[in-house]
């Protein structure tokens, strides 16, 4: 890399890691290190360390002391060092991009995107922390009451927020939990993905360098057998923000006793095709919904649900523009825009579906041929309800088109999932599209556009296993990391 990362690793090749506490850079103690290969070639990236009980307990105590003298820092000076922090992302934007390339095989674009997002992101919610304000109540409104008392009810920080970010986007969803707890005076520990994590730790060294007082970010990386069941379960730790699979949602809340949980989980989002709609426009939207970053997203459309008199019309546009848009190959290479799904055990998986869904009857349309990591963009068709592929995520490059007759029944068909996350409809009828909306079982509904979390300052949740306690969006998610603390005066007459 370049010197301004000296500190974060042994400076041998490949690197070893160390983990982040108190503002210093630590090897350590432990024996066990964890070697992430890269998706792309299996070519070892780095080796970050598994952390010992002792180290990780060390980061938590280190956020906990730190946590009071952040939060009584006057709020512009907190925003001041955040903005510092995304003015350095920015200036090594590339080297970021690039981690973020050879670590989880995002294309080139994709992953310049997700560094450059990052840095307005941050700078948003930076500002939105100034606007972090209470209430003010007086008594004489409430009917009946006698006495005069005034309320001043003032957001104040949760305390010490265990961030867990997922692999597929190691900055750009990394960031928002560390600024959403950090602009409103909570501390932080990072525990970031395996998968993902050496991005995370080039990450915290520019927040570091932005000039964060000691303790107040932290970072530890391992298995989740090793130090996370560790940290979910920690007496000091007060909130827990995670984005993964509802599997983990639920073992962490069974395991992590009374803190506060914000979860942004899994999707099977499904995309609603009406007859009158632009195909032209839902196939170009759908395709980039579906097929962005291989369909490891859990925005990503996961399904298509197409009135049948339009249905064949519509697949034919639909491998037109996914043809046309989506080469597969080595993601370095810019020209590429389809990479390698993140490892094996996920390529298996989504081969398993896929030869569930053709000995079940499904016709592949376009793609369905794999080399190792490496699968093409693939879109099914003939899809039944008894298939695997209706209903769980793959998150890989691969879509299933379903026939329906009419928007009621892909209401019905899109609203049997156990998850909610987003959904889209395509039709040129402003009714039809508000009578879809309302009755989709989804945290969010994209009319006539690809789902997608963005822009960073709308509201983003997650209905039924897609979500639990959290609204993302700078504003939420911000608020979502404080508590009300009322201070009543009685008034004397």
């Amino acid at each position: 890399m370049t010197t301004i990362f000296t500190e974060i690793h042994n400076l041998q090749k490949p690197p070893v890691y160390k983990y982040f506490v108190g503002n210093q850079w630590l090897p350590s103690a432990s024996d066990k290190h964890i070697e992430i290969h890269s998706p792309i070639d299996n070519s070892i990236v780095g080796i970050v360390p598994s952390v010992t009980k002792e180290e990780a307990e060390s980061a938590v105590e280190s956020a906990k002391n730190a946590q009071k003298g952040w939060e009584e820092m006057l709020v512009h000076e907190r925003v001041e060092i955040i903005h510092k922090a995304a003015a350095l992302i920015k200036e090594n934007a590339d080297i970021l991009r690039d981690l973020i390339i050879l670590e989880i095989g995002k294309p080139f674009g994709e992953a310049e995107e997700e560094a450059l997002r990052t840095v307005d992101l941050i700078d948003y919610y930076a500002e939105e922390g100034r606007r972090l304000v209470g209430d003010v109540w007086d008594s004489s409104a409430f009917p009946g009451y006698k006495k005069s008392k005034i309320a001043i009810a003032r957001k104040v920080p949760l305390g010490v927020v265990l961030c867990i970010p997922p692999f597929n986007y190691p900055v750009n969803e990394g960031a928002p939990k560390i600024v959403g707890a950090l602009v409103s005076g909570n501390s932080v520990v990072l525990k970031p993905s395996t998968q993902g994590a050496i991005s995370s730790l080039h990450m915290v060294e520019l927040f570091r360098q932005a000039g964060l007082p000691p303790g107040v970010l932290n970072c530890v990386t391992g298995k989740g057998e090793d130090v996370g069941d560790f940290l979910i379960t920690h007496h000091l730790i007060d909130a827990i923000n995670m984005t993964g699979s509802y599997e983990t949602a639920e073992y962490i809340t069974k395991k992590a006793g009374v803190k506060k949980l914000l979860f942004g989980l899994s999707g099977k989002d499904a995309s609603i095709v009406i007859a009158d709609a632009d195909l032209d426009l839902a196939s170009d939207e759908i395709a980039k919904g579906s097929f962005s970053y291989g369909g490891q997203r859990c925005t990503g459309i996961k399904r298509v649900l197409v009135e049948e008199k339009v249905h064949d019309e519509f697949v034919d546009k639909l491998k037109k523009v996914v043809s046309k848009k989506y080469k597969l190959g080595d993601p370095r290479i810019k020209e590429n825009t389809l990479g390698p799904v993140i490892d094996d055990k996920t390529a298996i998986y989504i081969k398993e579906l896929l030869d569930d869904a053709l000995g079940l009857g499904a016709k592949i349309v376009l793609g369905g041929r794999f080399d190792g990591r490496y699968l093409e963009a693939t879109i099914l068709t003939n899809i039944s309800k008894r298939m695997k592929i209706a209903w769980e995520e793959p998150f890989g490059p691969i879509l299933p088109v379903i026939k329906v007759k009419d928007w009621q029944e892909a209401v019905l068909v899109s609203n049997e999932s156990e998850y909610g996350l987003q959904s889209s409809v395509f039709t040129r009828n402003i009714d039809t599209a508000w009578a879809v909306a309302n009755a989709l079982e989804a945290g969010s509904v994209q009319i006539n556009g690809k789902d997608a979390r963005g822009p960073d300052h709308f509201p983003f949740t997650g209905f039924k296993h897609s979500g639990l306690g959290m609204v993302q969006g700078a504003k939420y998610l911000i608020g979502e990391m404080t508590r009300y603390k009322t201070v009543v005066m009685n008034i004397k007459p």
